[in-house]
């Protein structure tokens, strides 16, 4: 065992057995690089990262690789889930050198911590035109030792050029109708129009894109931006990268008609689609949309949640097949004869011709990813739901992916929104209270005294490090979901602990956010990131949260924090509308007021519900009765019944329409 063997990664603790005398990220591996004049092997990935376990299978697990790396090198092994900060400063310095990025990312350093050389996946011999893993090891070696001058040049020169991009707020002022209007025009270029989604292979789910999407046409009534949110979920629902038996996404398409994924399941990919889909669901009505939400919220509880209450980060794309081998996809692909075998010959030929399973495969050797036709035949719907039953019974016989436990504080906020109103909507207290379980796990186990938030914990106990700006944002977030559904204004109460720390210590001059605290640990550079990558920005999921909790309160200073983190929208959403949606997401809210919903009557009657079900982009909704219901919500202060009989309000821009207590009303009042 090596010195990962006490971490709490899972990631890093299936390398503790390596030959390789790895170090976690900390001063003490950089000082015994010091100590020996030697650089550092940086390697970064995570447990569910296909590639990151074929590198070490072939190069970290070789023992002649490990000795010579062990002799030269001090080698630190990062979980980027566990440490976002440490992995996107060394992404960015590795996409700017080499103008690509992705995991496993192998970067080496000088003592100093300061990056010279740059690379994802070296294999373990030469191979279309990339050097075998050790010849760079060789390599870099060599430079260190003979050309040391010219390492230290290079090394500066980064890290000025690094420190040199720090981002100011954006532009002047928050984004309005011509920056909107001109993002969706980009979107719609980048549409594509026979597949749904946007651009080409690989095609990841836009989920933040969808819900930009879907607000805007709730506050205009584009049906252009409707038409492209519905195709793309439904072209998603129906491919390959959608798991027809079990339910719930892969990570992302490897082609641009949904139909070949990589299987790898992310905790963060289904809280968001899950909610996509709701939301869909309240837009259109989509009984496609309810069954995808519904699927996905029982997937999350059922394969992902933690006996602790909270929500795991992954499942891996890898599990033994039938030859015991590790493979890519074995769990969930199949073959004719495999479908004959458990359905018998006339349901297997049924099921074959229903989810486009073929003699020739759509997978690797002859398997096939199951996904639905499409060819508009009825079907008879009793007999594809046996046919999916017994087929899933049957895999649950194979051996399963690995699953990696640790509980990641933002992602779990994601999770906790998606089931809060996913329950809310279709009736399913159950998956209400999951979400109040997850809320629960991460005031106990993540949320200190002092209302610092912890990133990661496992087995309910926290980690080491300290949470990023995006577990502010998207905790917040959860706990504001969860505020609206239950009526509970502790969650309400939450949400400001963090958000206040979000003004405090990740709040920079004219509005700027950066994803670190100021009092996190200093790196080469200070990571500020406002575009979406798999997940909202930290940034503009902060902004959103700053503006609900606002809404809920008044607060004049969150209010004008939003704002001013908006700026970066307005800048870059005519340019890069792709990578900022959720941002549009927000400004869509912005523009729309937010508007402020105050039912003065019970939790979970009539008028809360429509509110809930209300598709105003991003209005709050507070509810609660009784002389105690104002010292939950500010909102419901001064609220009381109309003809002793349930009442809602709805306020936006210091404007309140005539109280209402008929349910009809208020969902025209909220775009219903």
């Amino acid at each position: 065992m090596n010195r990962l063997a006490g971490v709490t990664s899972p990631y890093l603790l299936q390398h503790a057995d390596n030959p390789v005398d790895w170090w976690p990220w900390g001063p003490e591996a950089f000082d015994e690089a010091k100590r020996r004049d030697v650089p550092v092997l940086l390697s970064v990935g995570y447990s569910a990262c296909h590639w990151c376990h074929v590198m070490a299978h072939e190069s970290f697990e070789d023992e002649t690789v490990a000795a010579y790396l062990n002799e030269r090198f001090v080698a630190v092994k990062v979980d980027r889930e566990e440490r976002p900060d440490v992995d996107a400063v060394y992404m960015e310095a590795v996409q700017a050198a080499t103008g690509h990025g992705g995991w496993p990312m192998t970067v080496f350093l000088t003592p100093d911590a300061e990056p010279f050389y740059f690379g994802t996946y070296f294999p373990p011999e030469p191979r279309h035109g990339s050097p075998s893993f050790h010849q760079v090891l060789e390599g870099v070696s060599a430079a260190w030792s003979d050309r040391r001058e010219e390492v230290a040049e290079v090394a500066g020169r980064i890290v000025a050029d690094l420190a040199g991009r720090s981002l100011a707020h954006g532009g002047d002022g928050v984004p309005g109708e011509p920056e909107v209007a001109q993002a969706l025009l980009g979107l719609t270029r980048e549409y594509d129009g026979q597949h749904g989604g946007f651009g080409g292979a690989p095609k990841f789910p836009p989920s933040m894109a969808v819900e930009f999407l879907l607000r805007h046409y709730a506050r205009t009534g584009s049906e252009g931006a409707l038409q492209m949110a519905a195709d793309t979920c439904s072209a998603m629902a129906r491919g390959g990268i959608y798991d027809q038996l079990g339910g719930g996404f892969a990570r992302y398409s490897v082609d641009r008609e949904w139909v070949v994924p990589h299987f790898e399941k992310m905790l963060y990919d289904n809280a968001l689609l899950c909610r996509v889909y709701a939301h869909l669901w309240r837009t259109t009505g989509s009984a496609e949309a309810r069954r995808i939400a519904l699927e996905t919220a029982d997937f999350m509880v059922r394969e992902l949640r933690t006996t602790e209450g909270g929500f795991a980060s992954a499942l891996d794309a890898d599990s033994e097949d039938a030859q015991g081998k590790h493979v890519e996809g074995a769990f969930y692909v199949w073959t004719p004869a495999q479908l004959r075998a458990v359905l018998g010959e006339e349901d297997g030929a049924f099921a074959a011709a229903y989810f486009g399973v073929t003699e020739a495969g759509t997978f690797e050797e002859g398997a096939s990813v199951l996904q639905l036709s499409g060819d508009g035949r009825p079907v008879d719907a009793g007999r594809v739901a046996g046919v999916r039953a017994r087929l899933l019974a049957a895999r649950e016989e194979r051996p399963r992916p690995g699953r990696d436990d640790k509980v990641v504080a933002a992602w779990n906020g994601l999770a906790i929104a998606a089931l809060a109103e996913t329950g809310a909507y279709f009736d399913r207290p159950d998956l209400v209270e999951r979400a109040t379980e997850a809320a629960d796990l991460l005031v106990r186990v993540h949320l200190g005294e002092v209302a610092r938030l912890t990133r990661t914990s496992k087995d309910g106990r926290a980690g080491t490090n300290a949470g990023v700006l995006e577990d502010y944002g998207d905790v917040a977030e959860g706990f504001l979901a969860l505020a609206a559904v239950t009526g509970e204004g502790a969650w309400l109460e939450f949400a400001g602990f963090l958000l206040d720390v979000v003004l405090e210590q990740f709040t920079g001059e004219g509005g700027q956010l950066y994803d670190t605290a100021h009092e996190a640990e200093k790196l080469i550079r200070r990571p500020q990131d406002p575009t979406d990558s798999a997940t909202p920005a930290g940034w503009t999921a902060a902004a959103g949260a700053l503006l609900s909790y606002a809404a809920y309160t008044g607060s004049e200073a969150h209010r004008t924090a939003a704002e001013g983190a908006l700026g970066v929208v307005k800048a870059l959403a005519p340019r890069a509308p792709r990578f900022i949606g959720w941002g549009l997401a927000v400004a869509e809210a912005l523009l729309d007021g937010p508007r402020e919903v105050a039912v003065a009557g019970p939790v979970g009657g009539e008028l809360h519900r429509t509110a809930l079900l209300g598709r105003a982009p991003g209005a709050v909704v507070a509810a609660g009765e009784g002389p105690g219901a104002g010292a939950e919500f500010p909102l419901l202060v001064d609220r009381p019944l109309v003809g002793g009989v349930p009442t809602a309000y709805v306020c936006r821009h210091f404007v309140c329409d005539a109280p209402t207590t008929d349910a009809a009303e208020l969902a025209v009042k909220l775009g219903g």
